[in-house]
């Protein structure tokens, strides 16, 4: 991405009062737009959400396994107008009137939109007649995710800001994740505050497993990474071979939690049992391969399973990843010396996931502060994005040409 530092012409878009994002977020299968009034600054800021509109593509990708890039392109190109026209109704800044745009800027957003059939028509019958609303940046997801998924996002935000004249802030999807976790929910609005730095970062999702240190606000240092798969990715490919529905992560999920309910553990052990991949080692580094692998020869060993036996091997699945994750953790803690654990991400929902690390930070670092973010922060949202956003436009990071990095890194 190309960022410019701020100059007198946009020195007006930070007012006494705060400032008002909207945000765009595209990476993968969701598409979101959200509106935030955002007050503060780096040590005590408030987000109040006005409007929040989020439309998944769960269903559309079923039939693939996964999610198909050029179909979440499409299906994007598709959404936006109508998901932007649904959060400027929520946040009460749609207001219609017939807007005459001029042929030479027709031109340059028909240029931006050239690469996503079918936006162009949809973006100009809607902005011809609304007014401009009265925002005051728009942020927009640069990566990582897929890339055409974030060109999309990308290439709408860049026309929205060239016709409305706003600023545009480009955001990184995992400090997204990272941010909105520190988010506390107070009285209708989210605040961070009070944030005791060192942060430590377990980033968790189909496409990132790591753990990253934030000693300066906004400075990150990677501490640890998957070596090959994601814990996501992980989920979704065991579910697979378990003939579970995609996502394969909330089937699996659900399956361990039926066995914890059902009251089988204590009568009996499982006969399946899976390796917990360099549990041991002296690395803050994850391998999910290995694991994966092991389900498949267990498998392949029992392939008769009942339904029965299939819970057990969700449940005992379900405990490696949390073993590791937590193991891993613990070690980046007593490296880093963090006062703070974040954990974000999409498989952050899992609520085992957030069972081990709850109880364990009790137990044993009761004196670091543990943020998870709420079940609807979990996902890929526009919220983070704005949260984000808004930290980046405190300093002045504008940007002036944006470009998709589907493999964009928080920290090197």
């Amino acid at each position: 991405m190309s960022v410019m530092p701020q100059t007198d012409n946009t020195a007006s878009i930070l007012p006494e009062g705060g400032i008002r994002i909207l945000s765009i977020e595209t990476s993968c299968d969701e598409t979101a737009i959200a509106i935030l009034d955002c007050t503060g600054d780096e040590h005590n800021a408030t987000f109040t959400v006005r409007g929040n509109t989020l439309l998944s593509q769960i269903e559309i990708h079923k039939e693939y396994g996964g999610v198909f890039p050029a179909l979440a392109k499409r299906e994007h190109a598709k959404n936006l107008v109508p998901i932007l026209e649904a959060a400027l109704e929520e946040a009460e800044l749609l207001h219609e009137d017939v807007q005459v745009i001029p042929e030479e800027t027709r031109a340059k957003i028909s240029e931006i939109l050239a690469r996503e059939p079918g936006l162009t028509e949809l973006f100009f019958e809607f902005v011809s007649e609304c007014e401009p609303p009265a925002i005051d940046a728009i942020a927009v997801t640069a990566g990582p995710g897929l890339e055409p998924a974030l060109w999309v996002g990308i290439n709408f935000a860049q026309a929205l800001a060239l016709l409305w004249q706003k600023p545009l802030v480009a955001v990184n999807h995992m400090e997204g994740h990272t941010l909105s976790a520190l988010a506390q929910s107070e009285n209708g609005t989210l605040t961070i505050k009070d944030v005791r730095l060192p942060v430590l970062a377990l980033l968790i999702s189909g496409g990132h497993t790591e753990l990253v240190t934030m000693k300066e606000w906004l400075q990150y240092a990677l501490v640890g990474q998957t070596r090959d798969d994601a814990v996501g990715e992980a989920f979704d490919k065991v579910a697979r071979m378990l003939a579970l529905p995609y996502p394969g992560g909330p089937e699996i999920s659900r399956l361990a939690e039926s066995v914890r309910t059902s009251g089988e553990l204590g009568s009996s052990t499982s006969k399946f049992t899976l390796p917990r991949p360099m549990l041991h080692d002296n690395t803050c580094d994850f391998s999910f391969a290995g694991l994966k692998t092991a389900a498949l020869y267990l498998l392949k060993k029992n392939p008769e399973i009942t339904e029965h036996e299939k819970r057990h091997i969700a449940h005992e699945f379900e405990n490696a990843v949390a073993d590791v994750l937590w193991k891993k953790t613990a070690r980046a803690l007593e490296e880093t010396g963090a006062q703070t654990l974040v954990i974000g991400g999409g498989v952050s929902a899992n609520a085992h996931i957030r069972r081990v690390f709850t109880e364990n930070m009790r137990r044993e670092y009761s004196d670091v502060t543990l943020c998870i973010p709420s079940a609807a922060l979990t996902t890929d949202n526009a919220i983070m994005i704005a949260i984000a956003g808004f930290y980046r436009a405190l300093r002045k990071e504008f940007a002036t040409n944006i470009l998709a990095n589907g493999n964009l890194p928080l920290a090197r």
